[in-house]
């Protein structure tokens, strides 16, 4: 029984090495032909005609991507279908949204409170003031107070804070 699992790897193997030696070899054949004829090859392929004025190196990849793809398979179902997704549509729940920045004018005072202690930081046009020093922003004072890599802005509340799953472990200094 060992034997038989042993052989199918090996067959498997063999088949694997004859696929990626057919395409390394339609490689070194399509960077021989005339653009005319890589042409002729997408439209064969992709059974559509290449976009316009598609360099012959892009053509040359989106030929032989096709040729991988048959040879050894295309993406997942799954994997398919969340670029359609992504492609389509707005970003999923949990993407990255852009937060507009905040610009704080000089004079602003800031207040967090910190394990039990209260911080005040003050906005100059040149930096931040904690505790009678400047600092360069807002991150390097949270860094202060914290002794951990915060974002200043979201330390000091001025981005909205995470859902309560990726905040784990993150905590307002009560624990």
């Amino acid at each position: 029984m060992a034997f038989a699992a042993t052989a199918s790897k090996r067959g498997a193997l063999a088949d694997m090495d004859k696929a990626a030696i057919d395409v390394a070899q339609a490689l070194v054949r399509l960077s021989e032909v005339t653009i005319f004829e890589l042409r002729g090859e997408w439209r064969r392929l992709h059974r559509m005609p290449p976009p316009m004025r598609l360099s012959r190196d892009l053509l040359i990849r989106g030929i032989i991507y096709q040729l991988q793809e048959r040879a050894y398979g295309g993406l997942s179902k799954a994997a398919a279908r969340k670029l359609e997704q992504a492609a389509a549509g707005p970003p999923s729940r949990g993407a990255a949204k852009p937060t507009a920045s905040v610009s704080l004018r000089p004079g602003t005072r800031l207040v967090r409170e910190w394990r039990g202690v209260t911080h005040t930081a003050l906005i100059h046009a040149d930096g931040i003031e904690w505790r009678g020093q400047r600092y360069r922003s807002l991150s390097v004072v949270a860094r202060k107070i914290t002794g951990a890599r915060w974002s200043g802005p979201r330390f000091f509340g001025l981005r909205p804070q995470l859902d309560s799953h990726s905040r784990a472990g993150e905590g307002d200094g009560e624990g």
